[in-house]
């Protein structure tokens, strides 16, 4: 049976971005970005892929990569998720990776892996694995269409793109239009992406390319909504021994050790679910069963930590300068990104042969 426990490689993994991100990424730098309207860090991208190679973790290390598993990554997506960290990672390291891996195609790989572009998967940011997906027209080695939901559009070097003709095309970014969206995660933005005869470079089949690069997406999401739901437990139990009501720690009333023990359970549980899908996904075995499962558990979990800590905050958490707002609205995000948890259900419904009547 495959142990799910973390392995030494991981958890020292785990120090080392946690390290890197108490450095580059706290909550106030956080804030002052996204009212910025620039939110992305390009500094912290660079410590991460420059200093650190984390880029490359699923590229094979002939084409400059590190050669890990889904696994490693998923670490990495925990300890982004506790910093609700603003960087392309999930959408060019892993979901634009693993459209590239299906395509073979090795030079855009190279250049990913090392950080020196960024790639974006042209599909709306809710479209979950295997659902329907808008397309553009292909015609004479141009692209035209409109495009819209697509995260981090808007700090991509190369949008892979699929078109009308069933294939996935590589187009510069500086070919396109990108015009931002009112996203409600602003750590994550969205953009719609408009194309007026772009040149398209063809990379290979479509709908394998993105079946593959949404499913390790919803799989390894998981794992950023468990960092995020850790983080948020972890904040309100410090908070709650802290503050004091009646000289007491409120975190010392029954009924609010009933609810934070109810989300410990349930963040225990997501952790499972979690580790199961980038297990599954590291070792091809059960792959969709696995992430569907861990979707369809995920949302919900990370929505309810992220709403408990806003609101046993107290007044302090309903202020701006206070960073849970960060959190409830990635969770909320998160929560229709790659597929809704009641989508996962129906799929998963249909995985396992139980269909409803």
């Amino acid at each position: 049976m495959t142990d799910l426990l973390y392995s030494e490689e991981e958890e020292a993994l785990r120090a080392a971005v946690r390290d890197l991100l108490a450095d580059h990424c706290d909550a106030p730098g956080v804030i002052a970005r996204i009212e910025s309207g620039a939110p992305h860090n390009p500094a912290l991208w660079k410590a991460l892929t420059d200093g650190m190679g984390l880029a490359g973790l699923l590229v094979p290390e002939e084409l400059d990569g590190q050669g890990a598993t889904h696994r490693e990554a998923a670490v990495v997506l925990e300890e982004l998720g506790r910093a609700v960290a603003p960087v392309p990672y999930l959408t060019s390291a892993v979901v634009a990776t693993e459209a590239l891996l299906a395509c073979g195609t090795d030079d855009l790989l190279s250049e990913l892996a090392a950080g020196t572009s960024i790639g974006a998967l042209a599909v709306a940011l809710d479209v979950a694995p295997g659902a329907a997906y808008k397309v553009v027209r292909h015609e004479d080695g141009l692209m035209r269409g409109e495009l819209t939901g697509i995260a981090d559009a808007a700090v991509a070097d190369v949008l892979l793109v699929p078109a009308d003709d069933g294939g996935l095309y590589a187009v510069d970014a500086t070919a396109a239009t990108v015009t931002p969206q009112i996203s409600l995660d602003l750590t994550r933005p969205l953009a719609t992406v408009t194309l007026d005869g772009a040149p398209g470079r063809l990379l290979g089949d479509a709908e394998p390319a993105v079946r593959r690069a949404l499913r390790a997406g919803a799989g390894l999401l998981a794992s950023e909504q468990l960092g995020l739901a850790d983080w948020t437990l972890t904040e309100t139990v410090r908070y709650l021994k802290d503050r004091k009501q009646f000289n007491r720690p409120v975190g010392g009333f029954q009924a609010l050790k009933h609810r934070l023990a109810q989300l410990w359970l349930e963040v225990a549980n997501l952790r499972a679910a979690a580790r199961n899908a980038a297990d599954a996904l590291s070792t091809g075995e059960d792959t969709d069963v696995a992430v569907t499962v861990a979707q369809a558990y995920a949302a919900p979990v990370a929505v309810h930590a992220a709403e408990e800590a806003l609101q046993l905050h107290g007044g302090i958490g309903m202020t701006w300068e206070h960073p849970v707002h960060l959190y409830l609205k990635r969770a909320k995000a998160d929560s229709i990104a790659y597929g809704t948890a009641g989508a996962h259900r129906e799929t998963l419904a249909g995985l396992v042969d139980l269909q409803a009547p």
